[in-house]
């Protein structure tokens, strides 16, 4: 069998047990949105202004952290001279107008988000990110129609790889762990979304790339993008649309 029949098929497994569910809750950064380029970037920019170098490790070692959480790693790794607060407002100030003009949905998540409402499932979002920055990139995008819950990691009491955002999302959408489907680019996500009893399909993302055989044995599904998951026809037509812009 070709590799490319072999995604066909994984996208109608993942299709067939999406509509078993009663809803979904999508990660943001790298998952929904393509937007883990400005945070590496955005780390180097912020640890220079120190005379700091950005570790090769520190992607990993934040990774699933909440906001706040993130701050306090790096007040305590480096050593650094701001508060808490006035780190997570540096790095608000970075990112706001990339997130407001530069970054995009990932491929096909517009469709997939259209085929949910169509479809009556529910839908969340469960991101370790702030919320200013959060807001921004849903207005910017217009995503507010498509979800009814939308929770960051500082709202409850731990980050990923800890299942509490996922239970949260869950309980605000009325809907029980087991029937729900998470979307997750990373490691610390998927842990967090299988402990929480939900089905988990990984999202392939360039700046996760070196983890893809870890994500595939985490999660219960592996999908390139969001194309996979529609109806064959209009993927490749909508594909062919994107490739040919």
């Amino acid at each position: 069998m070709s590799m490319k029949r072999n995604w066909e098929n994984n996208g109608q497994r993942v299709r067939q047990e999406l509509l078993k569910k009663d809803a979904v809750i999508f990660d943001l950064d790298g998952t929904l949105v393509d937007s883990m380029w400005m945070w590496k970037a955005i780390d180097i920019e912020y640890l220079r202004r120190y005379g700091h170098e950005c570790p090769d490790f520190l992607q990993r070692e934040i990774e699933g952290m909440s906001f706040s959480e993130t701050a306090v790693y790096f007040k305590e790794t480096f050593r650094l001279p701001d508060t808490v607060e006035e780190i997570k407002q540096a790095w608000v100030d970075m990112s706001i107008e990339k997130y407001r003009w530069e970054v995009p949905l990932k491929e096909g998540a517009r469709r997939f988000l259209e085929f949910l409402k169509e479809s009556g499932i529910r839908a969340g979002i469960a991101t370790s990110n702030g919320r200013e920055m959060v807001d921004a990139v849903m207005r910017s995008l217009g995503l507010g129609p498509y979800f009814q819950v939308v929770a960051t990691a500082c709202e409850v009491a731990q980050g990923k790889p800890a299942p509490d955002i996922y239970l949260n999302v869950a309980e605000r959408l009325g809907v029980a762990p087991e029937q729900c489907m998470v979307f997750e680019d990373v490691p610390a996500g998927i842990l967090a979304g299988k402990a929480a009893g939900m089905t988990v399909c990984a999202v392939e993302d360039h700046f996760s790339i070196s983890m893809r055989e870890e994500k595939r044995k985490l999660a219960d599904y592996y999908i390139r993008n969001y194309y996979e998951l529609l109806i064959r026809g209009i993927a490749r037509k909508e594909s062919r649309e994107v490739q040919a812009g």
